[in-house]
């Protein structure tokens, strides 16, 4: 850095008509400039002061990065069996089930037990009229402080069985990417719902995700994802006006810097065909709020079928979202998600 600075002190083009005793040697072969060091030092000053910037960019953008993912034997109690530690199977493994829902759960003691009563009655209804609609609810426990794994364990798992419900308790908080990816690479279906805890969204939409990704063609590697903002007047929202005014400036951003085209990113709604789960989620790095905007922009980059489909949903109290940090958070990650990847920093595997 200290020879290339010198470099450019002799080599800086300075006029000859410049004040403070700036002047130019001329002869038949070269024309050399030397400007004042007053002209000089500010011109240093500037360089440095513009690395220095970019060093603390990159680090900004560089810092709580993480390390490439690495499959973790994880283990579910079995009630039936004394409570024998079992290991969950792996998304690598054939498909046993065909309908795979994936539960993020942190802190949802309160709220979690109205969803999972309408996911189980809707599910056992379809299987008694569709008897190939074999299930299972992978319920993953961000390291929460309350009881809501034990409430999970000793509510469902033990009543209905491991083969319908599982709870993979983990055991620090990781976020909810990092506790979605952990229920998807241990899940058995054909196909992967992911859902929030809160029951925001009408579990019965399923079906219109289900007949999105099947008519999109390529069903082997597609995705369907429910939409807020999809237009469709037979779907219903009701949300707060000021989460409508952060959900659009949030858009904005992700629109330009990262996922091209998809009206909401953020809907915790999302449906993936095996295939598709396991190439997306063993790539992915960040596990905090902005992974599925990096789902979809590796979707879109692997060119991978995505169907946005609008969906009923409505905000539910209790949320553990703080609007600030988060925003902060989630804006440093939708930029870094694009420049990490054509970096070569982050590596995107083939399909």
């Amino acid at each position: 850095f200290v020879s290339f600075v010198g470099f450019l002190r002799q080599r800086v083009a300075v006029t000859s008509f410049l004040p403070n005793g700036c002047h130019s040697d001329l002869s038949p072969l070269s024309f050399t400039l030397k400007p004042s060091p007053t002209t000089m030092d500010l011109f240093s000053i500037i360089v440095i002061a513009l690395l220095l910037l970019i060093v603390v960019a990159v680090g900004f953008l560089m810092r709580g990065t993480e390390k490439e993912y690495k499959h973790e034997q994880l283990y579910f109690k079995d009630p039936r069996k004394e409570g024998e530690e079992q290991p969950f199977p792996s998304t690598k493994d054939a498909p046993t089930v065909y309908m795979s829902m994936i539960v993020p759960a942190y802190n949802e003691e309160s709220r979690i037990s109205v969803m999972l009563d309408e996911t189980i009655e809707y599910c056992q209804k379809r299987q008694e009229q569709e008897p190939e609609f074999t299930w299972e609810i992978v319920v993953v426990d961000d390291g929460s402080r309350d009881k809501t794994a034990q409430l999970v364990q000793d509510k469902y798992v033990t009543p209905f069985g491991t083969d319908l419900i599982r709870l993979n308790k983990l055991v620090k908080n990781v976020g909810k990417g990092g506790a979605v990816r952990r229920g998807m690479l241990v899940a058995r279906g054909e196909f992967m719902l992911m859902v929030d805890a809160d029951g925001a969204t009408q579990f019965l939409d399923l079906e219109r995700l289900e007949k999105a990704i099947k008519k999109n063609g390529n069903s082997e590697y597609g995705i369907a994802i429910g939409s807020r903002h999809a237009g469709d007047q037979d779907a219903q929202q009701d949300r707060a006006w000021y989460r409508n005014i952060t959900q659009f400036v949030f858009h904005l951003v992700v629109d330009t810097f990262c996922v091209k085209g998809i009206k909401d990113t953020q809907c915790g709604f999302k449906l993936f065909s095996r295939n598709a789960a396991f190439s997306l989620f063993n790539d992915m790095h960040i596990e905090r709020w902005a992974f599925d905007a990096e789902l979809l922009y590796l979707a879109q980059k692997k060119k991978f079928p995505i169907s946005e489909v609008a969906v009923n949903w409505h905000e539910v109290d209790g949320s553990h979202l703080s609007v600030m940090s988060a925003s902060l958070q989630m804006f440093k990650d939708i930029v870094r998600i694009p420049l990490l990847y054509n970096l070569g920093v982050w590596k995107m595997s083939k399909n």
